[in-house]
């Protein structure tokens, strides 16, 4: 094989080895989506897209140690690193409204970690506990909006207010 071949596809696996690669990487921009899409109903800016590449990228930041034969501590290594690097992402999701002291996007911060995590768990080999998590966080998300603008009117009629006591 020419040298530069072999480089440019450095250990390249066979055909059924590269089929689950890319049917993890999938998975996870898929599962990715269903928090994003509920997020982009949202009209956040966080939404769907933003969602799926977070997953994406976790994945495949879980793949490649795995594929290179990282051994376990190792590997917890590269996943405290992206928890982290998530975070500082998920920061740039938050808005301080400066005029009206709010606070905006947590929400949306918090999706964007469950999704890095949902990609990490999928890219790790763990499909089942990525879907799990990513229809958890569609339902927090999508079903439970509901309760919360319940509590929030119920809360606006009281007479005391909610932090007023």
């Amino acid at each position: 094989m020419d040298p530069m071949v072999k480089d440019l596809f450095f250990d390249f696996p066979d055909l059924s080895h590269l089929g689950r690669v890319f049917i993890r990487l999938a998975a996870a921009a898929l599962l990715g989506g269903v928090i994003g899409f509920e997020r982009e109903i949202e009209r956040r800016s966080a939404g769907l897209r933003t969602h799926m590449l977070v997953a994406l990228g976790a994945a495949l930041f879980t793949v490649i140690p795995l594929e290179a034969g990282m051994n376990v501590a190792d590997l917890t290594r590269v996943i405290q690193g992206v928890a982290t690097g998530i975070g500082f992402l998920g920061a740039g999701t938050i808005i301080k409204l400066s005029e009206q002291y709010e606070v905006r996007g947590l929400t949306s911060a918090a999706a964007v970690w469950v999704t890095a995590a949902v990609g990490m768990s999928v890219g790790a080999g763990y499909l089942w506990p990525g879907l799990l998590a990513a229809l958890l966080a569609w339902f927090i998300l999508a079903i439970l909006r509901g309760v919360d603008e319940w509590v929030r009117r119920h809360n606006e009629g009281s007479s005391e207010g909610p932090n007023r006591r």
